[in-house]
């Protein structure tokens, strides 16, 4: 699908959730219904009249190209080097990861010892990492898909588990909004596989939610992670205890998911 498609799809979709139909919107810009119509039919149309439509109709056209760059397709995680290269810099990681999240600029500057210079030149590595596109006035587009993630294998992966969950699991998780759960489970290896894609689904329920709120305004929004872990294991402390005769561990099935604030 192309570029001006995409726009189209958006531009109506906003255009059905606002209550607007064609009829209303060929009255509203002085064009017949026809007209209009086939206007969508041919799948493009210039900037002024994109403009034109969003203002009589009441949305703003921002979103509606915020969207459309949103929902074109892009890959899932990226290449080895460039996680490669975020590693080499604490701080063009700390960059990269709020851009996911999509934090302003200003935003980051505000949060941490980062000037806006050092910002910028952050944003810059990003953009000829092809993390993200970056556009005038500092903005930016991610060049991710929403169900990004990183390399299962990869550096940035690794330092997760040997750093940060156990930073992650220091809090009590029992403030709005968050929870933590430990469901030991024994299970088929299709119920285990099914248990994957509802995990799946759940991230990709998140990430929704997560362009979702985007709308809002920044003191309406708070950083939450959700960490999942779902594998065939048993703690070592218990394995230590077995009997020589039964030696080998069985296969258990645990799972833990808990969002908390970032």
């Amino acid at each position: 699908m192309s570029s001006p498609e995409l726009v189209l799809k958006v531009l109506r979709s906003e255009l059905r959730a606002a209550g607007v139909t064609y009829k209303m919107l060929a009255e509203r810009i002085g064009m017949s219904e026809s007209s209009m119509k086939r206007m969508f039919g041919q799948k493009d149309m210039s900037l002024s009249r994109l403009a034109e439509i969003c203002k009589a109709s009441g949305i703003a056209m921002e979103d509606v190209l915020r969207q459309a760059a949103d929902v074109t397709p892009h890959a899932d995680n990226l290449s080895l080097m460039q996680e490669q290269s975020l590693m080499a810099d604490p701080k063009l990681l700390l960059v990269a990861i709020c851009c996911l999240g999509h934090w302003t600029l200003e935003q980051i500057i505000e949060t941490y010892h980062l000037s806006e210079a050092e910002c910028v030149l952050h944003l810059i590595a990003l953009d000829k990492l092809e993390v993200i596109e970056l556009r005038p006035l500092n903005r930016y587009r991610l060049k991710v898909s929403p169900a990004f993630h990183w390399r299962p294998d990869g550096p940035v992966q690794q330092y997760f588990r040997d750093v940060v969950v156990s930073d992650y699991f220091t809090g009590s998780f029992d403030g709005q909004g968050e929870t933590l759960l430990f469901v030991p489970a024994r299970v088929s290896s299709h119920s285990a596989m099914e248990m994957v894609q509802k995990i799946q689904q759940l991230a990709a329920e998140l990430a929704r939610l997560h362009q979702d709120d985007r709308r809002l305004r920044p003191e309406e929004r708070d950083g939450f992670t959700l960490l999942v872990g779902f594998r065939s294991w048993e703690f070592s402390a218990f394995t230590a205890l077995r009997r020589p005769e039964a030696a080998a561990p069985v296969k258990g099935l645990t799972h833990q998911i808990g969002p908390r604030k970032r």
